[in-house]
């Protein structure tokens, strides 16, 4: 039975992570979730596995480096999942110290605790993975309405939050490189779906939609993100963890880019046809609500991923178009609506404020 350390796994992409792998492999792995529940992780995500004999949550920091040793010294880890990471780009710029502190001395705690117990005379035990979630920002900003991100594309982060994922990534490629040691990097385009913190863009649009708040749109709304279903995403780490080889790093795009403002209208379009025709909210709902507000600091204009080498090497290739990812997600909020209000109650309200101030 092979045991993954899940890091993050409170978050979205983590948990959605976790459900994938318990739900496809039932009990023929265990999974040791490590997350130390701040903002954006929720245990809530992860109630219909909570009791599952092969899964196990740790109250962990990554930074925590004794902590972080003493779970490689109890459990036989044969994957690490490296989630755990601060990942909102308007909070890096405001406290940019818990960004590198969290993101780089998470991963070098994680690296030399996985390198301590995987570490033989002859090199690293067999069948032992790291794997390093990494981001599209990490190479800046594409020029112009062409091109795509490829795995050779210099890195160029622009922002606190985007320079402390490159700083990770390059502490996984120092350690690959000086050690040989047994990980890959993946580098993903936007993610949707269920249980995103609505602080991000999709889930803050439907969340304010649904209570007749303003939409607010940095700058002119033509920024363009490509947009990946986090399920395709959670298949593609799969992939990479088990199949990639070993110090490669694999893009992971949604070949579904999107101007800022047509997500925007898209989800008003499509919460007015999905909801009952006798449903209040429907009033609330209008594109009268989009609002523009000053552009971010350091806004990229334009991601795009192209994900050839991991459709050629492993087989993936993004299964979600948009128009089918946006209405599930959509049904996923709807009948989660008090999930939604839980998480977006106190300290939230007043980030939200802040950030948003129209």
């Amino acid at each position: 039975m092979k045991t993954y350390l899940v890091t993050g796994g409170a978050g979205f992409i983590g948990s959605n992570f976790i459900l994938y792998m318990l739900k496809k492999y039932q009990e023929e792995i265990k999974i040791i979730n490590v997350d130390c529940l701040t903002y954006a992780g929720n245990l809530e995500n992860l109630k219909e596995v909570e009791n599952q004999k092969n899964y196990k949550f740790l109250k962990v920091d990554v930074c925590d480096k004794e902590a972080i040793l003493k779970i490689f010294q109890t459990y036989e880890i044969d994957r690490v999942i490296h989630f755990a990471a601060e990942s909102h780009v308007d909070r890096s710029i405001r406290n940019p110290e818990v960004f590198v502190n969290t993101n780089v001395l998470g991963t070098l705690n994680l690296l030399n605790a996985a390198k301590l117990a995987w570490e033989t005379e002859d090199g690293f035990k067999p069948g032992k993975k790291y794997l390093q979630v990494s981001t599209d920002e990490v190479y800046g900003a594409l020029e112009g309405e062409e091109g795509y991100f490829y795995e050779t594309t210099p890195l160029d982060p622009h922002s606190p939050y985007s320079a402390s994922k490159t700083s990770a990534d390059l502490m996984v490629k120092s350690y690959v490189d000086t050690f040989h040691f047994p990980a890959n990097i993946t580098r993903c385009s936007n993610n949707y779906g269920p249980y995103q913190f609505p602080e991000k863009l999709i889930p803050l649009m439907i969340h304010n939609a649904l209570n007749g708040k303003k939409l607010p749109v940095y700058g002119s709304g033509k920024n363009v993100r490509d947009w990946l279903y986090v399920e395709d995403h959670c298949r593609a780490i799969e992939l990479v963890a088990e199949n990639g080889k070993a110090g490669e790093v694999y893009n992971v795009g949604g070949h579904n880019e999107k101007k800022n403002i047509e997500i925007v209208t898209t989800i008003i379009d499509t919460l007015l046809e999905m909801l009952p025709t006798d449903d209040p909210r429907r009033k609330l709902i209008s594109h009268d609500l989009i609002t523009y507000v000053e552009d971010r600091k350091g806004h990229d204009f334009r991601y795009a991923i192209a994900p050839d080498k991991i459709k050629a090497e492993l087989g993936w290739e993004p299964e979600t178009p948009f128009s089918e990812g946006i209405k599930l997600t959509i049904a996923w909020y709807l009948e989660h609506m008090e999930w939604m209000e839980r998480i977006t109650k106190g300290e939230y309200q007043k980030y939200y404020e802040t950030m948003y101030r129209m």
